[in-house]
């Protein structure tokens, strides 16, 4: 039976570079940031995204994050696959422990859950949620 954790995450960092800027295509930007996990699941995370603009104010996201710190009382690390939207102040995510990425205690990690961000620029607190078990 899975376990439900939930909590938060801020971003600690965002930086954000174009890497395919065409007139009249979306724009395609990478991002490496880092993050601070509280609740559930207690860490830091370091992330890379990729992000398509639809426009200014919306786009879709893909990203890999990978997660040192613990799980209730088990340590180690594991790695988060992300895929998500965003229109305005709202993003919202999904995302799954990749197969087989979990170290230490968290050997044998499985789940998934998601995450969604309702605020204003530059706030970077996230509520998220992960359902997980263990092989």
């Amino acid at each position: 039976m899975a376990t439900h954790a939930t909590g938060t995450f801020e971003g600690k960092s965002w930086d954000e570079k174009p890497y395919d800027q065409v007139e009249g295509l979306p724009k395609l930007t990478r991002v490496s940031s880092t993050n601070a996990f509280k609740g559930g699941v207690e860490g830091e995370g370091t992330l890379e995204y990729l992000v398509a603009y639809r426009d200014g104010n919306s786009g879709s996201f893909v990203g890999l994050e990978r997660v040192i710190g613990r799980i209730d009382s088990r340590s180690g690390s594991f790695v988060l696959q992300h895929n998500g939207t965003f229109e305005g102040r709202t993003a919202k995510g999904d995302w799954f422990v990749v197969p087989g990425s979990g170290t230490g205690d968290l050997r044998g990690l499985r789940g998934a859950g998601g995450y969604v961000w309702q605020g204003q620029e530059g706030e970077m607190q996230v509520s998220y949620t992960l359902d997980y078990d263990f092989e």
